[in-house]
């Protein structure tokens, strides 16, 4: 059939539809269309396709000529069903005569229609033409014919109605929607924008899925929109800026897209503007900071010029927004600068190829502090009603960022905050699950639509933990802390913590951040060992923890990986064992034993000796598994050894446990098959005071000794103590 036949057919249609035309009055009594249902009333009375096809033409234009309401929707589908468009969308053969489209086209207006019934846009038989309406996106075609243009704004009509279904996003994806939107926006062909628009309601919905199924096409995209970020000479380049941070990948963005991403946000931030310029260029300068750190930032002047622009700007923004009481937050807005700030303290205390030279560090220091007065005066006006809100926490976080690594300044300020950080984080800690949903909510609020990962922990506690580290140094803010009952809030989270490391639990999948806030908990707990022993002896918290660290050492040890932490438990315990030492549990109890015998494979196995070139003489050398982490661990290593020398005399069982593990044998063999010259003095003293103390507390240690050539080794390394204690019978 030609398309001239068609035509006639039209013409033999409308002759049907006059002919059949029934129940005027009726039709008007109703509000019914009488023009749309003698259409309607052909359709059904159809003989064959052509009549069919010629009433389904009618059909279109009167519903294209003014709206209808859902029950009219219906009624169309009711007549038509599913059945013909779906033959018209699939056939490939058109008429003679007739463009290939004509009959799709058909076939996607009436589609477009029923999707206007939001549950008909949920139907199974909507749903599985996803693929093909996604394939009519990038057909190509003459750009200028309307009959072309109006399926493609069909299309979208179909596909952005089944977005807006509670799984349609979902059914999109998978169907290669987001392929053929890229696709179709990277063409610029007609309705291009449609494509951008639809694209950026998939990745709100969805962001990690559309990702995973269309990674390579919406870094395309990223591309392009950042190219033309960076060109962009009008007011097209904010909105660019409200539109990139949705385009940005949830792991890192690619290289190739940092230099024109920053010099966009160069142009836009060094230019006078108005807020709502400003504030979409911060917000995806944020998402960078979040996504990249400073990578994305190019080294040399005009990086370092272009984050401290950053930075003031952040810091501007936060004391604006923050320092008058009562003044309205845009707490999206000052999430993002705090974002902004948190890569001003990384990079202002980075040594190395920092990007900051350092009076631009003095600069930023200074106008962080006066941003992080107005937080701290931000939190002291925050109730207990508003504890849970998302910004309460993001403002914690920033602190918890400051604190880290500046603790002189604002000090008096700290101090009057403490009270309420204590309780923020107990609050939070006793309400784990609405931690982590806060977490969330802080990312949705200026820096990422996707789950947050290691860097965004969901508990308020793991956030202060190095700050309050720095804090229990000092005696004024200690005295808070304990009088608030952060001691006993900090075993709690430690044992909790703690459980997640232990059998039974995958801790490959743990975030590195678990076991930092483990160590950090231990350097807390080494604080108040050293300033608060009182505390220690009383607060029966402590009793629980060196329980928990007895127990869990001994497997801990034996764990490859995981020797800076074993350093961390072995060293407390070992300082608190000394405090609690007549506790029943230190009274050579199974745990006591296994814990001991696990701290001295920790103190011995650290060194070896090592045969040098050209040399007779062997040499004392970090053992390899040390050696790398030596920095870290040293000082735990040697305050180890001293706590172990404090504890032999009070524990009478001690010495014979450290005989039968032979390590006191092994100690002066190990001296003795090295040259003395490679053992530095501080060693020497660390060594000579656990070997004195066995010595003195048991006479079978002393004599193992001196078989040993103790006396002998004694003499090489001038360790008066140990030579005198070995002459004794």
């Amino acid at each position: 059939m030609s398309c001239c036949d068609l035509a006639a057919a039209g013409q033999l249609g409308k002759a049907s539809i006059m002919a059949s035309d029934c129940e005027p009055a009726l039709n008007q009594a109703e509000g019914r269309n009488p023009t749309l249902e003698r259409y309607l009333g052909a359709l059904r009375e159809a003989k064959n396709d052509s009549e069919q096809f010629a009433a389904l033409l009618l059909v279109t234009k009167a519903v294209k000529a003014g709206d209808i309401d859902a029950k009219t929707r219906r009624r169309i589908f009711d007549a038509v069903g599913f059945t013909f468009p779906n033959r018209l969308l699939t056939t490939k053969e058109a008429p003679d005569g007739c463009p290939d489209h004509v009959l799709r086209a058909l076939g996607v207006a009436l589609l477009a229609c029923f999707c206007s019934d939001p549950e008909l846009a949920a139907h199974p038989q909507v749903l599985n033409k996803i693929p093909i309406l996604s394939t009519f996106l990038t057909a190509r075609g003459d750009p200028d014919d309307a009959a072309r243009r109006s399926m493609i704004d069909d299309t979208y009509q179909c596909l952005t109605a089944v977005a807006g279904t509670p799984r349609g996003p979902r059914h999109l994806i998978a169907g290669g929607t987001v392929s053929a939107l890229c696709q179709a926006y990277l063409g610029h062909g007609y309705g291009f924008d449609q494509a951008l628009a639809l694209l950026v309601g998939l990745l709100a919905a969805a962001e990690t899925q559309c990702w995973k199924e269309a990674e390579p096409d919406l870094l395309a995209v990223l591309r392009g929109l950042s190219e033309d970020f960076q060109k962009a000479e009008d007011a097209s380049k904010f909105e660019l800026c409200q539109l990139l941070p949705l385009f940005l990948p949830p792991t890192t963005v690619p290289p190739e897209c940092y230099r024109d991403l920053q010099a966009g946000l160069a142009r836009i931030l060094g230019s006078k503007l108005s807020s709502w310029q400003r504030n979409p260029a911060l917000k995806l300068a944020a998402r960078l900071a979040h996504a990249c750190g400073s990578d994305w930032i190019p080294a040399g002047s005009s990086g370092s010029k272009f984050l401290a622009l950053l930075v003031n700007l952040a810091c501007v923004e936060v004391r604006l927004a923050l320092e008058e009481t009562g003044a309205e937050v845009k707490e999206d807005v000052v999430t993002a600068c705090y974002a902004l700030m948190e890569l001003g303290i990384q990079e202002c205390t980075r040594c190395e190829q920092s990007l900051l030279k350092e009076p631009q560090k003095v600069q930023l220091v200074s106008v962080m502090k006066e941003a992080i007065g107005a937080v701290i005066h931000y939190l002291l006006q925050v109730g207990s009603e508003k504890q849970k809100e998302p910004f309460v926490f993001a403002s914690v976080r920033i602190l918890g960022a400051w604190l880290a690594e500046e603790t002189s300044s604002l000090r008096k300020e700290v101090c009057q905050l403490l009270p309420f950080l204590v309780r923020y984080a107990k609050t939070l800690y006793e309400e784990a699950e609405e931690a982590n949903d806060l977490s969330q909510q802080v990312a949705n609020l200026a820096i990422s639509p996707t789950t947050p990962g290691p860097t965004w922990p969901g508990d308020a506690l793991r956030l202060l933990l190095p700050g309050w580290c720095h804090l229990t140094v000092e005696d004024g803010p200690r005295e808070i802390l304990i009088k608030e009952g952060a001691p006993s809030l900090l075993c709690k989270y430690f044992l909790q913590q703690w459980e997640l490391t232990s059998p039974g639990h995958d801790t490959s999948v743990l975030p590195d951040s678990v076991e930092i806030g483990l160590q950090t908990c231990c350097h807390i707990f080494l604080n108040l060992v050293v300033t608060a022993p009182g505390l220690i002896k009383r607060d029966a918290c402590f009793t629980s923890l060196m329980n928990t660290l007895m127990t869990s050492l001994p497997a801990l040890v034996q764990q490859q990986g995981r020797l800076l932490l074993a350093a961390n438990v072995a060293t407390l315990g070992l300082l608190m064992a000394r405090l609690l030492s007549t506790s029943p549990a230190l009274q050579g109890t199974p745990a006591s034993r296994g814990f001991f015998a696990a701290a001295i494979l920790f103190l011995s196995q650290s060194h070896v000796a090592r045969a040098t070139p050209g040399s007779d003489q062997a040499v004392l050398a970090l053992s390899p598994e040390y050696e790398g982490i030596w920095a870290d661990l040293q000082e735990l290593w040697f305050l180890g050894m001293q706590a172990f020398t404090g504890c032999v005399p009070l524990l009478p069982w001690l010495a014979p446990a450290a005989l039968r593990s032979r390590w006191p044998q092994e100690l002066l063999q190990l001296l003795g098959s090295v040259s003395p010259n490679s053992v530095k003095p501080e060693m020497v003293a660390a060594y000579q005071g656990v070997l004195v103390e066995l010595a003195r507390a048991n006479r079978l240690c002393r004599e193992a000794m001196r078989l040993q050539a103790g006396e002998e080794t004694a003499s090489h390394y001038r360790m008066a103590a140990l030579e005198q204690c070995l002459s004794e019978p």
